[in-house]
Formats: structure tokens, C-alpha cells, sequence
């Protein structure tokens, strides 16, 4: 499974890159604003320098509703960097930019999927990723790891080859139950994929090695 961070933060960009685990990362214009980056010349350049830092795939999202404005804004942020993948939300003209972007190898990001509907629909587009959102169907009673789970079974039932990118990550057991299921990605917080390393008994287990380090 593929490890995303959601972040617009350099720096934390740079420590997931030298953790030796990053694969991506996922942003939009909303994170970038809460690092102080605002107007398109400075997210442009912001995309470039993420980029610059991380080996795989760079989700850029557009801001238009529009078939016409989804297409321009997408073709625009391609030209970005190779690395860009267009982030487009799952909508009547985003399905159909999907279709139009990924018959001239731009790759995409279908958002905003909560439910497995629209994940066949972005599949069937040619969606280089679907984003289920995990988080968000939870904060409304809904277990939004099930969703994941039938997205997995229709797209093995059928061989699509769109990659499920588990977002809204709230908790390590998020990502960890993302994988049980068969998630292809997962986008979250750096924190999470932190949590991932600890454990009391690796803690404890680690402080008597040190002691008996100590007495050889």
C-alpha cells in the first residue's frame, strides 16, 4: 500500500520523504492557504516545489465546476511537473473532464467519493485514482471503511485498474484497517503515519536492552 501525506507543509513533506516511506502526496488550494500560500503563481510554484521533494504522484486540484474550466485548469497544473496528477471532484462535468484528461494521459484524482457508485462511475471514466473519504462518513454515523471494502470488491470484480486512495484518514487504525481491506493508497496527516511506530512494549522493550547494553 501506497503512503500519501495531506499536507501543503515543506517540511513535513521533507521528514516523510526521509522516514524512507512517502509515495505522494495530496494537497488542494484550501491547505495551501493554511501554510500562506494564495493566488494561482504562488500554488503553481508551491506544486513545483512539492514536487521537487517527493518521488511519486502530487494531487493538484482544481477549483472550476465546469467542464470547460475543469479542462483548462487541469491542463494547466499538467504542465506543471509529470508528477501532477489533476485532482477533480466527482460531479456530472468532473466525470466528463476525467474522461477527456485521462485520453491524453494526464492522470487524475477523482474527489469527494462517498459511495460505490460514484467510484464505478470515476473507474469507468479512466480515474488514475478514486478518494473515498473516510473520515467524513464517520463524523456522520456512517462506517466509512465498508465503503472501501465494496469499492474493492467492484473494481477486482470487474479489473479496473483506478487505485483506491483512502482519504480522510483520521488514525493510525485507519490506515491500518485500509490495508486489511486492500486500499491501493492512503492520504493522512504525517501524525498518523507516525503513530505507526509506536508501541509500549517496543518502548519498554527497547529501555531494558539499553540497561542490559549497560552491564556488558
Amino acid at each position: 500500500m501506497k503512503f500519501f501525506i495531506d499536507t501543503a507543509d515543506l517540511d513535513q513533506i521533507k521528514k516523510a520523504q526521509d522516514l524512507g516511506v512517502l509515495d505522494g502526496v495530496t494537497t488542494n488550494p484550501s491547505i495551501m492557504a493554511k501554510v500562506g500560500i494564495t493566488g494561482k503563481d504562488q500554488i503553481h510554484a508551491h506544486y513545483k516545489a512539492i514536487c521537487d521533494i517527493v518521488d511519486g504522484d502530487v494531487s493538484a486540484e482544481v477549483l472550476s465546476v465546469d467542464y470547460d474550466g475543469i479542462i483548462k485548469e487541469g491542463e494547466e497544473l499538467a504542465k506543471i511537473d509529470n508528477q501532477i496528477t489533476v485532482k477533480v471532484p466527482m460531479i456530472y462535468d468532473g466525470v466528463k473532464a476525467i474522461k477527456y484528461l485521462s485520453s491524453k494521459g494526464i492522470k487524475t484524482n477523482c474527489t469527494l467519493v462517498f459511495s460505490p457508485g460514484q467510484a464505478l462511475l470515476a473507474a469507468k471514466a479512466g480515474a488514475t485514482y478514486v478518494s473515498p473519504f473516510l473520515g467524513r462518513l464517520d463524523d456522520i454515523s456512517t462506517e466509512g471503511l465498508n465503503l472501501i471494502e465494496d469499492i474493492r470488491t467492484i473494481y477486482d470484480n470487474y479489473g479496473y485498474t483506478t487505485e483506491i486512495l483512502a482519504a480522510s484518514i483520521r488514525s493510525p487504525m485507519h490506515i491500518i484497517n485500509c490495508a486489511k481491506i486492500g486500499a491501493d493508497v492512503i492520504t493522512s496527516p504525517l501524525a498518523s503515519i507516525i503513530n505507526l511506530l509506536k508501541h509500549p512494549l517496543t518502548d519498554s522493550g527497547l529501555a531494558q536492552f539499553i540497561e542490559d547494553a549497560k552491564k556488558l
